[in-house]
């Protein structure tokens, strides 16, 4: 059965004057970028020194998000000794656009997506295009290590690295059948016809400018899951993915649950009919025992924990700042929301 799609998922059409399909490439490579032009030239590098066999047809596709740095004079310098690297242009602020916008401008048959702060290691393309050949795959990810520029603090345990996009729990290859394993964006590929069958990527959801939120790749793989669609992971393709010294505070983690937790419930809502503020009643006790655990836990927790239950009340707290924002009917999949109220 076909997934639903609708203009907040569709990649755009192909815009005038792109080359043709006729000649389709074997893979394309799409990083998106806003404002990175240090750490996108790295990312530029290490997809130059990609042991790709010389009989993989293959291009690299740079999306510019609206930077106002040096960012297109980086790809242009690069481009000029190595045509396969292509500079595009997405006016429309948001990672998903982004995104979209090279699914539109690709000519490969399998896409595979990372991001300007991320250094693949040499035989990341050769690994996921033979590992995905090799299962017949819709879609995959694979390991992401985290390369930090500053030590991490001791409170930084391994429950945090998906806030980080980071992945080291395995290093094999299985299929993925659970939400929670789903790729993050650093380190994934899909087919060409698995993305023209689903759609895109959810305009609605993702990071825009400055301002933190994901879920819009987790979105596009539940779909694709839910309708039975074949994802692997490949421990084997790597990438390192930089760590900023800032994304290692407790500041970013409160700030980034927050922001994503709004965008969560601004796109999808929440259900409830006794509402105040737009506002589902039963989260005001929810919010209120969130708030009591993490005071408690800042004195009888280890300092991971009590971080993890702070990150809590921020995820209600911005829950309820998206539903102020646009007040609508709707179910929730946000995965802390559940796990809130689990059993410990």
């Amino acid at each position: 059965m076909r997934a639903h799609r609708d203009e907040a998922r569709d990649p755009p059409q192909e815009p005038a004057g792109m080359p043709a399909r006729e000649a389709p490439l074997h893979a394309s490579v799409i990083v998106c970028t806003f404002n990175r032009a240090e750490s996108l030239a790295r990312t530029v590098d290490c997809l130059a020194r990609q042991d790709v066999p010389p009989a993989t047809r293959w291009e690299v596709v740079v999306v510019d998000n609206n930077s106002r740095d040096t960012t297109r004079a980086v790809v242009e310098e690069v481009r000029r000794g190595w045509p396969i690297l292509r500079y595009e242009s997405e006016p429309r602020q948001g990672l998903s656009h982004a995104r979209n916008h090279g699914i539109g401008v690709a000519r490969g048959e399998i896409l595979l997506f990372t991001d300007d702060d991320v250094c693949p290691e040499p035989d990341w393309v050769r690994r996921i295009l033979e590992g995905m050949a090799q299962h017949g795959c819709d879609a995959c990810g694979g390991y992401i290590a985290p390369d930090w520029e500053v030590p991490p603090p001791a409170w930084l345990t391994e429950r945090f690295y998906g806030f980080l996009a980071v992945r080291t729990d395995r290093t094999d290859t299985y299929r993925i059948t659970s939400l929670s394993e789903a790729p993050f964006g650093a380190n994934m590929a899909f087919r060409r016809a698995t993305l023209e069958r689903f759609g895109g990527f959810d305009v609605t959801r993702g990071r825009k400018g400055n301002v933190l939120s994901s879920g819009e790749d987790g979105e596009l793989f539940e779909r694709l899951m839910g309708e039975g669609a074949t994802v692997m992971f490949f421990g084997d393709a790597k990438v390192h993915h930089r760590v900023e010294g800032f994304r290692v505070t407790k500041r970013y983690f409160r700030r980034w649950r927050f922001q994503t937790s709004r965008n969560i419930a601004q796109s999808r809502g929440m259900p409830g009919d006794r509402r105040l503020f737009g506002i589902p009643l039963y989260l005001f006790p929810q919010l209120l025992r969130a708030c009591m655990n993490a005071v408690k836990a800042r004195f009888t927790e280890p300092p991971d924990e009590a971080l993890y239950r702070e990150m809590i009340v921020c995820h209600f707290l911005g829950t309820m700042s998206g539903l102020m924002r646009t007040p609508r009917h709707g179910a929730s999949s946000d995965p802390i929301a559940a796990r809130e109220e689990e059993p410990r």
